[in-house]
């Protein structure tokens, strides 16, 4: 996560004290992609589902795995995952040069949370995945 470009520079604080340990990963819902090719056995990404309030909390892919789809199965996979504990709206609040892949994975901009500094000091969008009963 502190590895990814599109947390560098001035975005390095957003993650900064950041910490997916023991702890965060038994209250959350975690899912990895891993490496199946040249990568085999390498996170290629994750992301993690909270059920109270529904929130897709993190969702990253490594940035040499960019660009190959992953992101858009680690959504559909967390759509199936609400799906399966009863949801049908997840919200994620993106990081600001993620906007655009939400947009294109179906998420539904509803919003703006407002910065809080001196981590975020920059508004970011928040969007909507509508979970469907299938």
């Amino acid at each position: 996560m502190r590895g990814s470009g599109a947390y560098a520079g001035k975005y390095a604080a957003a993650v900064a004290g950041y910490r997916v340990g023991p702890d965060y990963l038994e209250a959350h819902r975690a899912f990895v992609a891993v490496g199946a090719d040249e990568h085999g056995g390498r996170v290629l990404g994750f992301y993690s589902l909270v059920l109270a309030p529904p929130e897709l909390d993190l969702l990253f892919v490594a940035d040499e795995a960019q660009g190959r789809g992953i992101g858009r199965l680690l959504v559909a996979h967390m759509q199936s995952e609400a799906r399966a504990a009863g949801l049908d709206r997840v919200k994620v609040v993106s990081h600001l040069p993620a906007e655009g892949f939400y947009h294109r994975a179906g998420a539904v901009r509803i919003g703006t949370v407002l910065a809080n500094p001196p981590a975020v000091p920059w508004d970011r969008p928040e969007f909507e995945f509508r979970v469907s009963s299938e």
